[in-house]
């Protein structure tokens, strides 16, 4: 199918992980209602961004994948017809946890998961204590409306990640995100930050011929101290931007994107043919020396 209506969730959280589920199916729904076929969660919409203090009471706030919120969004999905990415902390076993992606069929069936492969360590992003790199590589899902691919948040500003995917067979790029200001800072800051966060992932759908659709949350969180930049688009693969969300209200948008799309550019523009590929053996390289 070359015609493919995504669905974006752009939307704050709360401490109630019911409240927040609840939020969410309800942007499903009326995404679904506005003609979604795919619709992406923000990344741990189940709960606030826990990730900005060290506090092993967090880990209480994660599941197991599949489990109880992919079965309730399977019957979501099947209900609506739609295919759901839901990004959710998962429980692997004991002392072993990871941010993962589950990706949900329209049928409700489960198609399997994307785990996090880059885990930040920041100011307020603290979250190589919670979570263990993904050990499943990048990923492709065969849904019932285009091959999608799925990376999370910190992932985004990694070329290689992107390129790995699209070569896959990714028609889409799909990137739940948790990322905001520190309220401290100046405005300048801010849109500076903003923009290269968009730009980088502008850039992947240039340089691999496909649609990216990234997925952000909005709201004050950490007492105030983190105001989540919001900014959900879409680009197409030539790096347009189709829609940019607001920076502080929950929006659920719904794109039309065309799949057929990346023949054209990736025919015009040769970035893909092009690939010297016997030269690239140092990228694996920490350093050149």
């Amino acid at each position: 199918m070359s015609k493919v209506k995504v669905g974006l969730v752009q939307m704050s959280c709360s401490a109630s992980k019911e409240e927040n589920l609840q939020k969410a199916i309800a942007g499903i729904k009326d995404a679904a209602a506005k003609g979604a076929q795919i619709v992406c969660l923000q990344e741990l919409f189940t709960s606030l961004y826990f990730c900005d203090v060290e506090d092993y009471e967090n880990f209480k706030l994660a599941e197991k994948i599949p489990g109880a919120t992919t079965e309730t969004l399977g019957q979501v999905a099947a209900s609506l017809n739609v295919v759901v990415i839901a990004s959710l902390f998962e429980k692997r076993t004991q002392g072993i946890y990871h941010n993962t992606t589950a990706v949900i069929d329209a049928d409700g069936s489960y198609l399997g998961m994307y785990r996090k492969m880059h885990i930040p360590d920041d100011p307020a992003y603290y979250e190589k204590f919670y979570f263990t790199p993904g050990d499943l590589g990048y990923k492709t899902f065969d849904t019932k409306f285009a091959k999608i691919g799925v990376l999370i948040c910190w992932d985004q500003w990694y070329p290689e990640a992107a390129r790995l995917t699209a070569l896959q067979g990714a028609e889409i790029l799909f990137y739940p995100t948790a990322i905001g200001w520190a309220t401290s800072q100046d405005e300048a800051t801010n849109t500076e930050q903003y923009n290269a966060w968009q730009t980088i992932q502008r850039s992947h759908a240039v340089a691999n011929g496909v649609h990216v659709v990234s997925v952000n949350r909005v709201g004050f969180e950490q007492n105030g101290a983190m105001k989540f930049w919001g900014g959900s688009f879409v680009s197409n693969p030539f790096g347009t931007l189709l829609y940019k969300g607001s920076h502080d209200n929950e929006e659920t948008e719904v794109v039309e994107i065309d799949t057929d799309a990346t023949d054209r550019y990736r025919t015009h523009w040769p970035f893909m043919r092009d690939r010297r590929i016997d030269s690239y053996e140092n990228i694996t390289k920490r350093f050149i020396d």
